[in-house]
């Protein structure tokens, strides 16, 4: 690779600079400020969490250790006072307090909190380690060195030689920060995370394409307690487009519903959770996020056997109607407590008849999804605060705000969402403002909120016979044509509702944000805003869609200007060569 710098443009991203190639040769892409951004307020808020469980560890463990004290004292009366019980006495109440309580469990208590040399006895945090799996031109392993307070080292790997070249090369770009903090390999990144088991407090995984094939992996890599970061891309598949495809890769079969890029973030969750579960860990979601042209999860991952237990009650399948589009959630499996004790018992079902009896057509069924909540709400909330407050420091700042203000508000134990717009192309009629829709449902004593995927998608707890009722009520209203009978809309609006809807403005038909106007769905900051093309492809004119014309036309003017030089070059050269053409 030529080291000219006349071959290289300079691209600035927060706090950061990389060198990129004028040929493509290692892959960029601007569109994914939004997912570094969003990566990095994670990753702050990560870093004070870890802290504030070390602390509360330790306070855990010194009563714990006064306990055991004072039943030492208690049993050996002739102790003198100043007489302290060995460290594996302190040890033995950790490690039994920690088979208790395994949720509550602190990042990485065993393996990075060495004693310290203060003589007290304490155990120090050691500042986390970050694993960059997929680097390309390291750009986001240098941001987190450059802009994450209390980071420590940060692995960036790749198994591409052109890729590690120019991440070094970037590395010592930026300054000794970055030359201290991040070191570059080449290494096949799941060979490298199977030997380096529970070595990392955090492990970022953002692929061209599926994670599927790092999953089995990145979980054992993780320290426990530690957070996994991963994107998935391939949204054609996760969304239905080719459903044994994604059978394949994830062990889920999806559904084509509006609610389909919802559905593809619980499918991502059920896959960590299923290759998580094979080494007796399990995960615990504080952030899932559906952006721009990707889905990108946050898990913490922990051990525990009896935990793990659990996952069947976390996972459904989902029967969705082929006329109406009413789905309905099946719970894998369910408890039974009886004298003290626990009892794993598989679900009921089935939860839906043969044929709908809304509109009286099939189902189809697909999953299982994870329909567990795939946010912790008070994790948002730091975020959020942590963001407004280094607002000058996040690029895409505007963005990730909006999506995370959103996120907010989002009802946290109902998976999936309708689409109002959906509902209303089923009747045939014309479509009730959001307030008012809202209105009917909380005035029917049910929940609803929005959701970060969809503009028009409501998330509610109530059944599907009460949201037909309300649709019925507003038809009536709101008179449609007359459309054959056997039609789903005309089998639905045949039925009279069970009660009378009341479209009243309800005081919360609007959420906080929406009554300050605050900005929820922002447009693309530019035109032709998506995927851009892998490291080392050629741009050529069907590229138009991804990349714009300008851009399109400028490269193939630059190539032809290349094409134009060389040809110039070679007519010079075989000038001087050729004997018969000397005057």
């Amino acid at each position: 690779m030529s080291t000219d710098l006349n071959d290289f443009k300079i691209i600035k991203e927060g706090e950061a600079e990389i060198l990129m190639h004028a040929k493509n040769e290692v892959f960029y892409n601007k569109t994914q400020v939004n997912n570094r951004d969003l990566s990095i307020a994670v990753l702050r808020t990560f870093i004070e969490k870890r802290k504030l469980e070390h602390e509360a560890f330790l306070t855990r463990r010194t009563k714990s250790a006064e306990k055991v004290l004072e039943k030492e004292l208690e049993s050996v009366p002739n102790s003198e006072p100043n007489e302290l019980p060995k460290d594996d006495v302190k040890f033995n109440g950790e490690r039994e307090m920690l088979d208790e309580t395994p949720q509550e469990e602190p990042c990485s208590v065993h393996k990075d909190i060495p004693e310290s040399t203060n003589g007290k006895g304490k155990r120090e945090l050691k500042p986390p380690r970050v694993l960059e799996a997929l680097s390309a031109s390291g750009l986001r392993a240098l941001r987190y060195a450059r802009e994450v307070e209390g980071i420590g080292q940060v692995v960036a790997l790749d198994n591409d030689k052109a890729s590690v070249e120019a991440c070094r090369r970037n590395i010592k770009f930026n300054g000794s920060v970055a030359c201290s903090k991040v070191e570059s390999h080449l290494a096949d990144a799941r060979v490298f995370m199977l030997t380096h088991p529970k070595e990392f407090d955090v492990v970022d995984l953002d692929p061209y394409g599926s994670p599927s094939v790092f999953l089995d992996s990145a979980v054992q890599s993780v320290v426990d307690g530690g957070m996994l970061m991963c994107t998935a891309t391939d949204m054609a598949v996760l969304c239905g487009g080719n459903g044994e495809v994604c059978y394949s890769k994830y062990g889920s079969y999806p559904l084509r519903g509006k609610y389909c890029h919802e559905m593809a973030l619980r499918i991502l969750l059920a896959c960590i959770e299923s290759h998580a579960n094979r080494y007796k860990r399990y995960i615990v979601p504080v952030l899932s996020v559906q952006m721009d042209f990707y889905i990108r999860v946050f898990v913490r991952i922990y051990t525990s056997a009896s935990a793990m237990k659990n996952t069947p009650l976390k996972l459904s399948y989902v029967y969705q109607c082929t006329g109406c589009d009413s789905f309905h959630l099946q719970q894998i499996g369910r408890t039974v407590s009886k004298n003290n004790s626990m009892r794993y018992l598989p679900g009921f079902g089935p939860v839906v008849p043969q044929e709908c009896t809304d509109c009286g057509k099939k189902f189809n069924m697909g999953g299982p999804i994870w329909s567990a909540p795939i946010h912790d709400h008070e994790w948002v909330t730091s975020i959020l605060a942590d963001l407004k407050s280094m607002k000058d420091r996040y690029p895409a700042y505007d963005r990730i705000s909006a999506v995370l203000t959103t996120i907010s508000e989002e009802l946290p134990d109902i998976p999936l969402f309708l689409s109002l717009h959906n509902l209303c192309a089923t009747l045939k009629c014309t479509s009730p403002s959001a307030v008012i829709f809202r209105s009917a449902v909380i005035n029917a004593g049910y929940r609803i909120s929005g959701t970060h995927v969809n503009p028009l998608g409501l998330k509610t707890d109530a059944p599907m016979d009460v949201i037909w009722d309300i649709m019925r009520c507003w038809v009536k209203s709101h008179p449609v044509k007359e459309q054959p009978s056997d039609q789903p809309g005309s089998v639905i609006l045949a039925k009279e509702p069970a009660f009378q809807a009341n479209f009243a403005r309800a005081v919360a038909s609007l959420s906080k944000a929406q009554a300050k106007k605050v900005a929820r769905f922002l447009p693309n900051p530019e035109r032709h805003w998506g995927p851009k093309l892998r490291a080392g492809r050629q741009i050529t004119s069907k590229h138009i869609s991804l990349l714009g014309p300008e851009a399109v036309n400028g490269s193939l003017k630059h190539d032809d200007d290349d094409d134009d030089e060389e040809a110039q070059g070679e007519a010079k050269r075989q000038k001087t060569e050729d004997p018969t053409l000397v005057s």
